[in-house]
């Protein structure tokens, strides 16, 4: 049994969204208890709702420019059906204007692809959520990354209604995730140096000394991106590639995520000879301004929903 409600796709300033760009946009769609389905071009995940058990919920394309979001179980209330649909616009994150980047793009030859609707960046209905697994990409591979996260949802989240799958279920609370030692994370998460940093995560954000999720609803009209940057340096294992990575999340794009794999990329798709230095690539992308980081991970990702 399950329900559908529709969402319009239109960001804040009319401009078009690309469902499936979207749900392509970022490797967290790998990453438990989301789940994307490159056949169907629907993406799975978990939801908390305000009464009951999380609700598994699937997004895909709908009529007239809309997404349909099935929602798994029984008949949901009103209550439900309201949470679902707002944390289904965080993920697709449709509050993020646009416009002013494709004004600039639209002129770029290598970006103009992007004016259809691309830019949006797939995150996590928590800014809680989003730091815990951008921390599990730090100094691994990627295979570990996803060995993290699956063990988190599997041996703290909570199970759906409706569906039995370990890895389905809703991701931790920073309230349960506190509750756990650092042999926990260590033995059993196989989080290694981490393993402090989410016990001093989770407990922060639990007893309210830590407001995460206030930091991800501030505007640039208040708060600088510079600010929002020194606050999430100050976050336990958090360092320059994870607050950049944390801060594309937030729709706040004007850090460059530069990496190992980002910038050989960049060079084999801009056709350089030899690989350009973290300045050549950055003055490319200078004239995007505070959308700059955006525009250079549309760039090496282009290939990414083909």
């Amino acid at each position: 049994m399950s329900a559908t409600i529709r969402i319009p796709l239109r960001g804040p300033g009319g401009e078009p969204v690309d469902l499936w760009r979207t749900l392509a946009s970022h490797g967290f769609h790998d990453l438990a208890p989301m789940r994307l389905d490159q056949q169907a071009r629907t993406l799975s995940l978990t939801l908390r709702v305000p009464r009951g058990k999380p609700r598994r919920i699937t997004i895909g394309a709908g009529p007239r420019r809309s997404a349909s979001v099935s929602i798994e179980g029984p008949r949901p209330s009103d209550g439900t059906v309201a949470a679902v649909e707002r944390q289904v616009a965080t993920v697709l994150h449709l509050d993020h204007d646009l416009s002013g980047f494709y004004a600039i793009a639209a002129n770029d030859p290598d970006l103009a692809w992007t004016t259809a609707g691309a830019g949006r960046m797939l995150r996590s209905p928590s800014v809680f959520e989003d730091v815990i697994k951008t921390l599990c990409t730090t100094n691994c591979s990627w295979g570990l990354t996803r060995t993290m996260v699956q063990a988190l949802v599997t041996h703290l989240g909570d199970p759906p209604v409706s569906v039995a799958d370990p890895l389905a279920r809703a991701f931790p609370t920073p309230e349960t995730m506190a509750a756990r030692d650092e042999r926990f994370y260590r033995d059993v998460v196989r989080s290694g140096y981490r393993a402090p940093h989410f016990v001093k995560l989770a407990g922060a954000v639990a007893s309210g000394a830590l407001d995460l999720e206030a930091i991800g609803a501030s505007a640039r009209d208040d708060v600088a991106d510079e600010e929002v940057e020194a606050k999430l340096l100050a976050l336990p294992g958090i360092g320059p590639y994870a607050a950049a990575h944390i801060m594309m999340t937030l729709g706040r794009n004007s850090k460059l995520i530069l990496d190992s794999w980002t910038r050989p990329t960049y060079a084999r798709l801009s056709g350089a000879r030899r690989q350009p230095s973290d300045t050549q690539i950055v003055r490319r992308f200078r004239r995007y301004g505070p959308d700059a980081g955006l525009a250079f991970w549309l760039f090496v990702t282009q290939d990414w929903a083909d």
